[in-house]
């Protein structure tokens, strides 16, 4: 066959195709799966005629004008019309000349290798590495999509051919019938099918089901550039030196292991996934004949049709008027009450699973997935995927990274805390407050305070020294590496997933535009420069105005937290006298500790107050905005969230952190605040020990609520549902559709809520690390039971939520960038000004008894805490006490020139802090930025895969539609060239 190369590149240009691949790079071998031969067998039957594949649509679209009569072409009549069409061509004969060598080649054992790479285009090098496995290593297939599957499922018309593709729900006894009469009269004639059927359980609720015909499903999945499979994907391998030879059985034999790894799940209870083994393109009704369709019944899947469904949904008008459009706002005035796909039928069989197979795609999730036995399984991505959609899929695949990252994190905690336990008792710091009974520490409050011996906080020494220890700064580094490892790996696991799942190609200027800001701004109208269609334009003083309202309300809800924070403060101030002279001896020993303990509570409830106030406030914020796009809507929904949330859980932290004790003067001169309450200062073992108090506290408190919050709460809500249900129905005779509306719906916010509560855990986990090292083995606990909570909620719990499509997590990433920045700098200060690290260290190698000399075995920090507690004079307090008491300070002693100044000391612990600060933020930043670059965003095989798949995808499309055009010219009696005509 001849080629021209002006001619390929001018097809390309007309007819050419944006195609994307959906199928991991296999390391080992490129050997295809069996889900695979279904689109490879097509492959080679597929050059059917224009005619043949248009009819099948033709008939459909004649039949589609009585919307009540309309039925999908039967499998029979399929077979029929591919039955006449063998007899006339005699032969199946593949797209391309090259391809019937692929098809003779079934069965052999045989592997195609490249030996060279040329100039021009070798189609020798379309297929490689074809091997089909062996019948006995068949595994049975979950009848997803199947036709029979649903029917036993309930999920159809009454007429018992049509399937259920959504749900709408109201109440017989709304008064909006003009509303809900117009939507669906215009959903009718968009070319939905609309069958109502009243509720069972409750006699006030009607549920409409809905069905989306072959033809309306073809028409719209054109116009949302849905891509479709059209062919069999082409393998190849490079040429290997042998130097790699000894790396790839190393990779081959850790396969191996891990297929015998007890966390890996078991391949063979999982369907065939056909579609992931073949090239997709924008589906387009003028060359459906490049499309594999061996049945339209399947040809689209649920997620797909459910994604049109409401798309059709979200852009139908329900009255005159630009803005009303759109089942949103006909669910918020009322007029609906609910609005969702159905599930593929119950979780739960009487009959086992490993005997008698899934029963439908969710009884599968349920089994091998959101059971807790399964907490230490992995997950089975394809399958949420598809089932629940690639933004789904791509929450739990981060979530599962990131709980796999977590486990070298929380032993490297681990291991520090365990250093600070066996290293306890010979911490010389320890020790000599231990053995401290004669020195007397200073009051810490105006009245009901009294003298205190410092081996009294003997405990809150041993407790400090576990969390502030030699291993604290190795801890930090190691947490900002972690975090930038952990970022970056994700990068490439993503890149994997949009290959598999088929989203390299789809970008965000795929999605359509919110129809709230259509009805904004539909007078405003200005030319898209990508589509080259003119659509509503918001202009920038518009956009302008309403960003700063926004902003300002976000600083107004700052301020408010800033303000509780405060109060906090003012009640610490104002009950730790109270607690001093308690009458409980205990309370009243440790009256520091019940303060704080008591204000870390009352501080926990302000926030989860706060956060509900924060929600609405952000939404409204977010409405005002008018974003463009559900995307943007949800970026910027996301960011006003989590700058709420995160000042609001971690203000308070800060300020015990870099603020408690630090202005509270000294003896006889302290600062007040009001001029009436005195300052609250450290305890005498330090300020670290309040940190930890209020990080643990509200870690794990916040924990437990968001696990109750998330599962409990709609465990009741649909126990109470069921139980409102007449005792005489059995939920086995209740339909699918109206189970799942007994159900909770997903948050109005999607995933928000879900990827809020784990950046916010991945920011306690990594900014103050430092001064709470067992974070990460408290967030790998909790993520552990997450996943599944997640998975039990989603899978039981919930009606199906909408199957969305996305590339990556959004906005997310960004801002888990900027926290693992902002780790590094508070780390930095937590270790220079919360922590004894630095005055050990200038006192161990300036003042200590190593300063002048060294000798081996000596203890450089003998002396450290006489040293590191300044002297005041009883008699200056007007008590009637004599004598000297002792406070943590560096300032000179009564008797001295200047007493009560700023030593010396004190201004090289600062200059040693402020050094420490840049010396560690600037080499962790450079560790960090040397890792970033030292690790690619795209694996290299992967990015080689996908250049060389794009090269062979448009030398297949040219190939297939040359050879359409040759049959139409045989058939109408034209000479045949073998060339671009």
């Amino acid at each position: 066959m001849v080629h021209h190369s002006g001619s390929i590149q001018s097809f390309k240009q007309q007819k050419g195709m944006n195609i994307s691949k959906s199928e991991i790079a296999k390391e080992t071998s490129l050997k295809p799966s069996r889900r695979s031969l279904p689109c490879l067998a097509q492959s080679c039957a597929y050059s059917k005629s224009l005619s043949q594949s248009t009819s099948l649509f033709q008939s459909v679209e004649s039949e589609s004008q009585a919307p009540a009569s309309v039925t999908s072409v039967s499998d029979d009549k399929a077979e029929q019309v591919n039955a006449e069409e063998d007899k006339k061509d005699s032969v199946l004969k593949c797209s391309f000349a090259d391809l019937s060598e692929f098809c003779l080649a079934l069965g052999k054992d045989k592997d195609y290798l490249d030996e060279s790479e040329h100039a021009n285009y070798d189609r020798s090098r379309l297929i490689k590495d074809f091997v089909p496995k062996d019948n006995s290593e068949s595994k049975k297939k979950l009848p997803k999509n199947d036709m029979n599957y649903i029917a036993s499922s309930g999920l159809l018309f009454k007429d018992g051919k049509k399937r259920i593709d959504y749900i709408l729900v109201y109440r017989k006894s709304n008064i909006q019938y003009d509303r809900r009469n117009t939507f669906e009269k215009n959903l009718r004639a968009e070319g939905l099918m609309l069958e109502k059927e009243p509720a069972i359980a409750n006699a006030d609720i009607m549920f409409i089901k809905i069905h989306i015909p072959w033809d309306t499903l073809c028409k719209y999945a054109e116009r949302l550039n849905i891509r479709m499979p059209f062919r069999k994907r082409s393998y190849y391998t490079d040429q290997r030196s042998k130097s790699t030879g000894s790396m790839h059985n190393y990779f081959r034999r850790l396969k191996k292991w891990m297929s015998q790894n007890p966390m890996v799940l078991d391949k063979s209870a999982f369907p065939d996934l056909e579609e992931s083994d073949c090239y997709t393109g924008p589906f387009s009704r003028a060359r459906i004949h490049h499309f594999i369709i061996n049945n339209k019944d399947t040809f689209f899947s649920n997620a797909t049709r459910s994604r049109i469904v409401y798309h059709m949904l979200q852009h139908t008008k329900y009255e005159n008027g630009i803005s009303k459009v759109g089942i949103c706002k006909l669910i918020n005035n009322g007029s609906y009450i609910a609005a969702f796909p159905p599930h593929e039928g119950a979780y739960k069989s009487s009959q086992p699973i490993k005997t008698h197979g899934p029963q439908n795609n969710r009884h599968l999730l349920y089994e091998r997935w959101a059971r807790w036995g399964m907490w230490y399984k992995h997950q089975p991505l394809d399958l949420i995927r598809l089932y629940f959609g690639e933004k789904i899929g791509l929450y739990f695949a981060w979530l599962g990274w990131y709980t796999g990252m977590l486990i070298p994190a929380a032993l490297v905690g681990l291991c520090v805390f365990f250093y600070g336990i066996f290293t306890m008792n010979a911490s010389q710091v320890s020790q000599e407050i231990c053995k401290a009974t004669e020195v007397f520490m200073c009051p810490l409050c105006e009245k009901n305070c009294s003298l205190q011996r410092l081996n009294e906080s003997c405990i809150y020494a041993k407790v400090t020294y576990l969390f502030d220890n030699g291993g604290t700064v190795f801890f930090a580094i190691f947490m900002a590496i972690w975090a930038t490892v952990f970022l970056e790996f994700w990068k490439r696991r993503r890149s994997t997933l949009t290959y598999t799942w088929d989203l390299i190609e789809w970008e965000e200027e795929e999605e359509t535009l919110r129809p709230q800001f259509e009805a904004k701004y539909y007078k405003m109208e200005r030319v898209n420069p990508i589509s080259g269609k003119p659509e509503p334009h918001q202009p920038s003083s518009d956009k302008v105005s309403r960003l700063l309202v926004s902003i300002s309300g976000i600083f107004f809800m700052i301020s408010l937290v800033i303000t509780a924070v405060f109060a906090v403060v003012v009640y610490r101030l104002v009950v730790m006298e109270q607690f001093a002279s308690f009458k409980w001896h205990f309370v009243k020993q440790h009256w520091q500790f019940a303060t704080s303990g008591a204000a870390v509570c009352i501080n926990f409830v302000i926030i989860m107050a706060l956060n509900v106030a924060y929600e609405k406030i952000a939404y409204l914020l977010t409405n005002l905005e008018y974003p463009r796009t559900e995307s943007e809507w949800e970026n910027s929904f996301a960011l006003k969230m989590f700058l709420f949330q995160f000042v609001n859980l971690n203000s308070s932290i800060f300020y015990i952190a870099f603020f408690l004790g630090r202005f509270v003067g000294h003896p006889g001169n302290y600062n007040k605040l009001f001029n009436r309450w005195r300052l609250e200062e450290c305890h005498p073992s330090g300020c670290l020990i309040d940190l930890c108090l209020q990080m643990g506290v509200i870690m794990f408190l916040k924990q437990i609520w968001n696990n109750f919050m998330e599962l409990g709460y709609p465990l009741i809500q649909n126990w109470w549902s069921r139980h409102k249900i007449k005792r005489g129905i059995q939920d086995a005779s209740i339909p699918q559709w109206e189970n799942d509306w007994n159900l909770q719906p997903m948050n109005i916010h999607g995933l928000m809520d879900e990827y809020l509560e784990m950046v916010l855990q991945f920011g306690f986990t990594t900014i103050f690390v430092a001064a709470f090292p067992l974070a990460p083995l408290l967030a790998l606990l909790n993520n552990i039971i997450e996943i599944r909570l997640d998975a039990y909620k989603f899978v039981t719990q919930w009606r199906r939520p909408l199957p969305a499509r996305a590339t990556d997590i959004g906005i997310w990433y960004g801002i888990l960038e900027g926290i693992g920045i902002l780790a590094v700098i508070t780390n930095a200060f937590v270790i220079a000004i919360t922590s004894d690290y630095i005055p050990r260290f200038v006192y161990e190698y300036k003042y200590g008894p190593c300063a002048s000399h060294f000798e081996y075995g000596e203890n450089c920090l003998k002396g450290y805490v006489n040293n590191s507690l300044s002297f005041f004079d009883l008699s200056e307090l007007g008590l009637g006490k004599s004598g000297y008491c002792r406070y943590r300070d560096y300032r000179g002693p009564p008797w001295s020139s200047k007493p009560y100044e700023f030593t010396l000391q004190y201004w090289h612990i600062l200059a040693a802090r402020l050094a420490f600060i840049i010396v560690f933020e600037h080499l962790v930043f450079g560790i960090k930025s040397f890792i970033a670059y030292l690790i690619p965003d795209v694996p290299k095989n992967l990015y080689d895969r996908i250049r060389r798949e794009k090269y062979l995808v448009q030398e297949m499309m040219y190939e297939a539609e040359l050879e359409h055009l040759q049959q139409q010219r045989r058939k109408s009696g034209h000479p045949v060239h073998h060339e671009w005509p």
